[in-house]
């Protein structure tokens, strides 16, 4: 079965809902040490689950850098996209495919298929979705050291998970954070 992992950028108090100016993905490349982890993963993932929301975003922007340092807009249009939508039916992206049912179990049927690793991040709706159904794999964290004091979390409000275990962490210049934990 295939590992579903959620990568998210998140904040020192846990906010991953992006309100200030404290994630710029450009800026990445200056971090030579953080682009190596990003291209890591992103060599052992062959799917990119996102909402509908985060893909318009993403779409409407990594398209058109021409000249990206990072390596992450020739990713994006390599990759094959998953877009979980009721509303969308023409993506506009190559590799994207609509996922228009029930997301729980369009995704279970994901992970059954053979492959690598499918990775989510943003969509912050359909990871409290995917964590309340038990689907998700690995928690892919990259903490930023702000404290934004308002947004959504990574995990749903009222909700309790069994303890995480540790699966590794790196320090990045200026002062990023990564943590990997896997699901019980």
């Amino acid at each position: 079965m295939r590992t579903l992992a959620i990568t998210q950028n998140i904040t020192v108090d846990g906010r991953i809902e992006m309100l200030g100016d404290w994630f710029d993905p450009q800026s990445q490349s200056d971090s030579r040490d953080l682009m190596d982890e990003l291209h890591r993963q992103d060599s052992a993932a062959d799917g990119f689950l996102v909402g509908r929301r985060t893909f318009e975003d993403l779409r409407g922007y990594w398209p058109r850098q021409t000249e990206d340092p990072t390596g992450i807009s020739a990713y994006l249009d390599s990759v094959q996209k998953y877009v979980v939508s009721q509303t969308l039916t023409d993506p506009e992206w190559q590799n994207s495919t609509i996922l228009s049912g029930d997301p729980i179990a369009e995704v279970t049927a994901l992970k059954q298929q053979p492959g690598r690793d499918i990775v989510v991040t943003g969509s912050i709706t359909l990871c409290h979705t995917l964590i309340e159904a038990g689907l998700v794999d690995e928690y892919r964290l990259f903490t930023y050291p702000v404290v934004q004091g308002a947004g959504r979390r990574l995990f749903p409000d009222g909700y309790a998970m069994p303890e995480l275990q540790p699966a590794g962490s790196k320090s990045f210049r200026p002062g990023i954070t990564y943590t990997c934990y896997t699901a019980g």
